[in-house]
């Protein structure tokens, strides 16, 4: 800071303040993750506040928010009880170590999740992020086949067209070839079941696709070349959100738990998207009554104010861990960050704030609505397809000759600038995924910003 920069604590929060409040003089030091910085910072879309289900721009306009920021912000933006506990909770202990150390905050929010969780998935461990939460997810099922004795189990299944965050176990597992090809051979001893997506015979569908339950079967052809007993985990997306929302064929994620129990590998869902209300329960494993081995989560954790990740584990994995001496380390495995302080009073606060204003009963009760409203744009002549479950949605553009992903950044640019309406662009796919306490003139205003859009968009 400079010499002159104010010096009292007010004056140098006004400072701070104002920086966050205007456009920055440059834009050439931020590498931004997944952006074309070009293109973006030749047109760049900034924004300076949020309450509620609105953005501010940089220029003041109110920007309505369709995707609950990153897919995180389930409860809306800047919700009091939340702001008030990070508040308080820097004000009374920054941080606390937990290794081998700990506070009550940790302890006090796992008990909470533990509510939360299908079956018997009762013990967490913290991580920072959706990536985080992954890769200890993958590590867990390895070390919990070890700790067995059948450590010859070191392979991972994946599916293609699958986002599992951006660690090298997460893009290995993964199946976006963009998010892969840069980074070389990744982990060995991984395969991929095909993806799902089949818009031949499902486009358009309301609710569950009907068809692709044989497509589970591929995890029967994966036993058969590879031999069960090399197999760890099989990692899945109950909906996958960054490949542009595809929704799983009816039965096909039971058909997959079947699978798994019959060879004894560990079914991993990682509900980073789909946790904490996205589809009407606390976890999309209730909402297709499908409960996994262990769950990856983050985001609507603690309602992307604060970076923080968790694993929930069964008590047959935990159990696993816990035959060694007492002064053994159970799993040499976590984060400087796992279980903050600031991170666990951010969750705390959003729990409570998604119990108090029933947020996930009320997400069930939306979907109808969402669902009418997003089909309400079918017979745009630029649409491939319409998929949507619970309150995340995607309208899949047909692709310019030539250029694909083209149209769908258009149509997102455009909704921005001139609808002031936020959206998620993947590849040719408008993804949506608004704040839980969306209301029905909100959608309303979605669906017509969008229809309006797409319809002057070539």
């Amino acid at each position: 800071m400079s010499a002159d920069a104010p010096s009292s604590s007010r004056a140098l929060a006004d400072f701070y303040e104002a920086q966050a409040l205007q456009a920055p003089e440059s834009l050439n030091a931020f590498w931004m993750p997944f952006t074309a910085n070009k293109q973006f910072k030749s047109a760049p879309r900034l924004l300076a506040s949020a309450s509620g289900m609105h953005y501010r721009s940089v220029d003041g306009r109110e920007i309505l928010d369709a995707t609950a920021g990153l897919w995180c912000c389930n409860a809306g933006h800047a919700r009091p009880r939340i702001v008030e506990a990070v508040k308080k909770q820097i004000e009374t202990l920054d941080f606390a170590p937990n290794f081998s150390m700990s506070s009550p905050l940790p302890f006090v929010l796992a008990e909470r999740l533990a509510e939360l969780t299908p079956g018997d998935l009762n013990h967490v461990f913290y991580t920072n992020s959706g990536s985080e939460s992954v890769d200890t997810a993958l590590k867990i099922a390895l070390a919990y086949h070890r700790a067995r004795g059948e450590g010859q189990r070191t392979r991972l299944i994946g599916r293609e067209k699958a986002y599992h965050g951006v660690g090298f176990g997460g893009i290995s597992v993964g199946g976006l070839p963009n998010n892969r090809k840069w980074f070389g051979s990744l982990l060995p001893g991984v395969d991929h079941l095909r993806h799902t997506l089949d818009l031949e015979r499902n486009a358009f569908s309301r609710g569950l696709p009907p068809f692709g339950i044989e497509l589970a079967e591929d995890l029967e052809r994966m036993v058969a070349l590879h031999d069960a007993s090399t197999i760890a985990a099989v990692i899945i997306e109950p909906i996958s959100g960054s490949a542009g929302v595809i929704i799983p064929p009816e039965g096909y994620l039971r058909r997959i738990r079947e699978i798994c129990d019959k060879y004894g590998i560990l079914l991993i869902f990682d509900e980073v998207i789909t946790g904490f209300g996205r589809l009407g329960h606390a976890f999309g494993a209730q909402r297709f009554d499908v409960t996994p081995d262990i769950i990856t989560a983050a985001k609507g954790l603690t309602n992307g104010c604060v970076p923080m990740g968790a694993v929930f584990v069964s008590e047959k994995v935990h159990d696993a861990f816990a035959h060694g001496p007492d002064n053994a380390i159970d799993l040499f495995h976590g984060y400087t960050y796992s279980g903050h302080p600031l991170a666990c009073a951010a969750a705390l606060a959003t729990l409570d704030t998604y119990a108090e204003e029933n947020l996930f009963q009320r997400s069930l009760e939306m979907g109808d609505y969402w669902e009418d409203a997003i089909h309400g744009l079918r017979d745009r002549p630029t649409g491939a397809d319409i998929r949507t479950f619970g309150l995340i949605g995607a309208i899949e553009m047909v692709p310019r000759p030539g250029a694909p992903g083209a149209r769908a950044y258009d149509v997102f640019n455009r909704a921005f600038h001139e609808g002031n309406l936020l959206t998620r662009v993947t590849g040719d796919v408008i993804a949506l995924s608004p704040p839980l306490i969306v209301e029905r003139g909100h959608i309303d205003r979605i669906f017509g910003t969008l229809a309006d859009i797409i319809r002057t968009t070539a």
